[in-house]
């Protein structure tokens, strides 16, 4: 009898255990599973899965959200499946990226203006305290920059951790060529302060003038 009981018990206690447990072991294999289809760039099955109540705002181990990783991988059309389904555009992995910062930062233009249309704010940086402008103007991406110093309540002179503005980066990360000349003239007509300086005290055009980037330095003083 005190077998029999210990068995039952024993059993009773499993099956509940079993049962508590399952649904979570599933939720994490949704999870995996739906990670991978945005990897694999499946829209079809990754669309299947969103009907089928998968969260859209799914993080990998790195924190990187579907969206984003959609984003890294410059899948247009994935990105706009998972945005139709509400995707976070702000939601920040462990490195503090977003699609949308990371969509500014790689030049993204479609995006950019897919994620501005979608909730993209403004007050949330990457690990450099930077907006998307900043590491758009560095990097020479002229187009992405017209899109973002157009964007109503758009941060044009914020500063980062560095203390540098979107301007102080073009002149002294690019390479003064046409491009960062083009998004120095894009800055200055569109509100930069062109006398905010470094933490050094230098400002953009003194900068200009010692590396020597002559058409900047016209652009700066006209």
């Amino acid at each position: 009898m005190k077998s029999w009981l210990f068995l039952f018990f024993f059993g009773s206690l499993n099956a509940c255990g079993t049962q508590s447990v399952a649904p979570q072991n599933e939720n994490v294999m949704q999870q995996k599973d739906i990670i991978a289809l945005v990897k694999k760039n499946d829209i079809a099955a990754v669309k299947s899965a969103l009907e089928k109540g998968a969260n859209v705002n799914t993080q990998d181990r790195n924190g990187r959200s579907l969206l984003l990783l959609a984003t890294i991988d410059k899948q247009t059309e994935m990105a706009k499946l998972l945005v139709s389904f509400k995707a976070d555009v702000n939601l920040q992995d462990e490195r503090s990226d977003s699609a949308f910062l990371y969509a500014g930062a790689s030049g993204q233009t479609g995006l950019v203006r897919l994620f501005l249309e979608n909730g993209a704010r403004f007050d949330i940086f990457n690990r450099y305290n930077g907006t998307a402008l900043i590491p758009a103007c560095e990097r020479g991406h002229v187009e992405t920059v017209k899109v973002l110093v157009k964007a109503k309540g758009f941060p044009v002179n914020h500063v980062n951790r560095l203390g540098w503005t979107a301007l102080m980066e073009a002149v002294i990360l690019g390479n003064g060529g046409q491009k960062h000349q083009e998004i120095v003239q894009i800055l200055k007509d569109n509100g930069a302060d062109l006398n905010i300086p470094d933490k050094e005290g230098i400002t953009p055009l003194q900068h200009a003038k010692s590396l020597g980037f002559k058409e900047i330095v016209n652009i700066l003083e006209s």
